[in-house]
């Protein structure tokens, strides 16, 4: 990386920029990390909305915010492994496939904690 002697906060500046450049390729090259951008922003707020103490909206809220950083580290996974090669090869399927595995328990732990924490309230 070009700034890889940065130090204090002229790193910290670095990384963010390498942060939010990385978020935007995923959401231009990944139309799953869109579609659960757009669930996670009307989502966020009723979340909030629906915990009654801290704990409740902690969890409601992060167990939803897991699922793009999820996501962000399949996409991540599925890159490298694209890059490695395009022929067909069992150990890369099989990366891929638990990566998407990850993704899709990480939505059914939100799917869960939502269940869990609003279910009571309203049976």
């Amino acid at each position: 990386m070009a700034h890889h002697n940065a130090r204090g906060w002229k790193r910290v500046i670095y990384a963010f920029g390498y942060s939010m450049k990385g978020l935007k390729a995923c959401y231009q090259g990944e139309e799953a990390f869109r579609q659960e951008i757009f669930i996670l922003i009307p989502m966020l707020p009723l979340g909030l909305w629906l915990g009654e103490t801290p704990v409740e909206r902690a969890m409601l809220v992060g167990s939803l915010l897991l699922v793009p950083i999820v996501e962000l580290l399949n996409s991540a996974i599925e890159a490298n492994v694209d890059r490695v090669g395009s022929e067909r090869h069992e150990l890369s399927a099989r990366a891929k496939d638990i990566a998407s595995a990850a993704v899709f328990t990480s939505i059914l732990f939100a799917a869960v904690i939502w269940l869990l924490i609003l279910a009571p309230k309203w049976l």
